[in-house]
């Protein structure tokens, strides 16, 4: 009999690709299985799940809009209407595949589909990506058969019973990364023999940060310094175009082959959401984390915090990135001591084998 699975989250890249190397690690371990992603409509998912090969069902979902604007106050309003949609969706979905286990991956459009499958006594799984749980996660914890986590003590949260500390799964190409440094070099047309700095601000950008950079691009230059500069597809069109063609500085929307980046990098400049931390420890390249201020229960302070007090990394917080980012950089690129330090802590936070974990845990609930 065919296993059928639902994989359901989304929002951001930190919960579409630990979903995929999921989905990607149950296909190697199950031959006769379908997999069926349920993402948020007009969102990152609808494009990034498909190019990964797997069929996806959008459902019109996002959660309580926080700042106080004529328009979020308006979405707001209509959130119980929307939550009701997306309920009655979630449940053709459902009805329709008739799944054997439904994994939640983080993302608001997670909630309708796990709420709706515990209802009707599938069993599910939730994979808690951070080292703080947000909202959505904590209410459905409570039907959950297995609560896999990446940190410690996050018991307070969940039922120790059935909570499972297995990492966050990671892009398969990180984890088996080969020492392909001079194809690496080539891939961003850098030089080898000079240093260089990564800057990713997550897969839709990073606003704080982007403007800092802008300010000091040119003391990259002035330090023969080389800079990769990941500004997400929205900003990408706002950086002037005699700065794209500065010597040494390569600025991408998008970077498909961050395991090219990851190895010419010296020193990388990151969000600390949950698959950024993740990827970080696995590479073990010294880190200056900028936690976003726009997330739940600023769950990315929480997790730079781990690294920083396990001697990881370092972190600006996004209020002090024009102030503070450019000496954290050469700070960390000018000694190699903290750089060898870091390295050495990284690796020892690091979970490889995630997927496989999650997946030992998933085939119990088959």
């Amino acid at each position: 009999m065919k296993t059928r699975v639902i994989i359901a989250g989304g929002g951001t890249g930190g919960h579409i690709f630990p979903a995929i190397a999921i989905a990607n690690e149950l296909k190697s371990q199950i031959s006769d299985i379908d997999i069926l992603f349920v993402g948020a409509n007009n969102r990152m998912e609808m494009k990034r799940v498909p190019e990964a090969g797997y069929p996806i069902q959008g459902i019109d979902m996002y959660g309580l809009q926080r700042s106080f604007t004529l328009k979020n106050i308006i979405a707001n309003l209509k959130l119980p209407f929307r939550i009701w949609k997306s309920l009655q969706k979630a449940k053709k979905i459902i009805k329709a595949f008739n799944p054997h286990v439904v994994i939640g991956v983080g993302g608001y459009v997670s909630g309708p589909v796990l709420k709706v499958a515990a209802q009707k006594n599938i069993p599910t799984l939730i994979q808690e990506q951070n080292s703080y749980p947000g909202i959505t996660n904590k209410i459905l914890a409570k039907k959950a058969k297995i609560i896999c986590t990446a940190y410690d003590n996050l018991e307070k949260y969940f039922d120790v019973k059935k909570t499972v500390k297995t990492g966050n799964p990671v892009r398969q190409d990180i984890v088996t990364m080969s020492n392909e440094s001079e194809k690496a070099y080539e891939y961003f047309k850098l030089q080898p023999n000079k240093k260089t700095v990564s800057v990713i601000g997550g897969s839709l950008g990073a606003k704080t940060i982007n403007e800092s950079i802008l300010e000091i691009v040119e003391n990259f230059v002035n330090q023969d310094v080389q800079l990769i500069w990941q500004t997400g597809e929205y900003y990408y069109n706002t950086i002037p175009d005699e700065i794209k063609q500065m010597k040494g500085i390569r600025i991408h929307a998008f970077i498909q082959r961050m395991d090219y980046l990851y190895q010419v990098s010296d020193v990388i400049v990151s969000r600390a959401g949950a698959l950024s931390i993740s990827e970080l420890c696995i590479v073990a390249k010294p880190c200056i984390l900028v936690p976003s201020p726009n997330v739940a229960e600023d769950h990315q302070t929480k997790n730079a915090n781990v690294l920083v007090n396990a001697g990881a990394a370092v972190c600006v917080a996004d209020k002090d990135t024009k102030d503070k980012l450019e000496g954290a950089i050469f700070e960390v690129l000018k000694d190699e001591t903290k750089q060898k330090t870091m390295s050495e802590n990284l690796k020892k936070l690091a979970i490889p084998d995630a997927s496989k974990r999650i997946v030992n845990e998933i085939k119990k609930l088959l």
